[in-house]
């Protein structure tokens, strides 16, 4: 389906769509894989131009029903490294905690799209407290994440009980947030929820997932403010997505006005091997040259470590460009930012 086909089958705002008229691949799509779209996401849309950059991040796509020999259903390794509903524990010293199975919007490239939006949505309460039991259980643990699901589509109520029994665990240092919400729903950082988030002991550390600078409206601009107001300290996650951001100029527009916003750039991904995402796919060697000129062009303040979550769940590595070769005994060939080698002796 071309972008301009997919800009005339939109959802109405904040519902799962009833359907998508006459257009059998787009239905196919909805009923595989959940699909929403918030009124900011909504409103955000150049409904005009046929490669909006939020579109694509949102919007149902036919390519979706296309997918490759080595694409996974779980591309991460969620469940082999799940002893518990709601715990997903592949490194010793963090542990994600994934109270709820849905999100404000759906993102057409998630890694997870074969499980949210699907079931009851929330953890029954003995999961959750087996999952809490978990926590406390592994002494070895330093770090809780909040994943899902979008874990600040919670009331916040049910978020301020988690968030309480984790300050009561001693050997919990942090509490890490990944949301969606500040940057697709951000009328939902009000000031019940930020009150929930400046009463928690433990430092509260928030990565907003954001791809583009277009993402960035004057609502989501109040959201960060208010989350940084209430204590937190906020990180951001993108996505090197084809035709979205594959762009070094993109991504450093996106990257000062985060900084400037008092969220620091953290991890930028390559795309996991999700069903139905190959369209959204680069080359690594692409990824890399982005970076190599984003080092050139940026304050390492706003520099994010390209990443890639080696498919199966054997955990992320940095994908790095490589700046230096050995050349003989303690002789190595450096290149500089803007491509130019030199000689250093070690």
């Amino acid at each position: 389906m071309t972008a301009q086909k997919q800009q005339t089958a939109q959802p109405a705002p904040d519902n799962h769509p009833a359907g998508f008229g006459d257009d059998a691949d787009l239905n196919r799509v909805a009923e595989r894989y959940a699909v929403r779209v918030t009124t900011a996401v909504y409103d955000n849309i150049a409904k005009t131009a046929p490669d909006d950059p939020v579109a694509l991040q949102y919007l149902p796509d036919a390519r979706e029903l296309s997918e490759t020999p080595d694409e996974l259903p779980d591309p991460i390794g969620d469940h082999s490294h799940s002893p518990t509903p709601g715990i997903v524990h592949r490194y010793p010293d963090r542990v994600l905690l994934m109270p709820v199975s849905r999100c404000a919007v759906y993102c057409r490239y998630c890694f997870r799209r074969e499980k949210v939006g699907k079931g009851a949505g929330l953890l029954e309460p003995a999961q959750l407290a087996a999952a809490l039991d978990y926590i406390r259980d592994n002494k070895n643990i330093w770090e809780v994440i909040l994943s899902g699901g979008d874990p600040l589509i919670l009331s916040p109520r049910r978020l301020a009980a988690i968030l309480e029994e984790l300050d009561k665990i001693g050997h919990v240092g942090v509490i890490r947030i990944h949301s969606r919400v500040p940057i697709a729903d951000p009328d939902r950082i009000n000031d019940a929820l930020c009150a929930v988030l400046s009463n928690t002991q433990k430092p509260v550390y928030i990565a907003v997932h954001i791809n583009h600078a277009q993402e960035l409206t004057a609502a989501v601009e109040t959201a960060l403010r208010h989350l940084h107001q209430a204590g937190c300290t906020l990180l951001s996650q993108s996505v090197l997505l084809k035709g979205v951001n594959n762009d070094a100029t993109v991504l450093e527009t996106l990257f000062r006005r985060l900084v400037s916003l008092r969220v620091r750039p953290y991890y930028l991904h390559h795309p996991d091997k999700a069903p139905g995402t190959a369209h959204f796919r680069l080359p690594l060697a692409e990824g890399q040259q982005i970076m190599r000129e984003l080092r050139g062009r940026l304050s390492g303040l706003a520099q994010p470590v390209y990443m890639l979550d080696i498919p199966g769940g054997h955990g992320k590595i940095p994908l790095t460009p490589c700046y230096l070769s050995a050349e003989d005994d303690g002789i190595y060939q450096v290149s500089d930012p803007s491509g130019h080698t030199h000689f250093y002796q070690d």
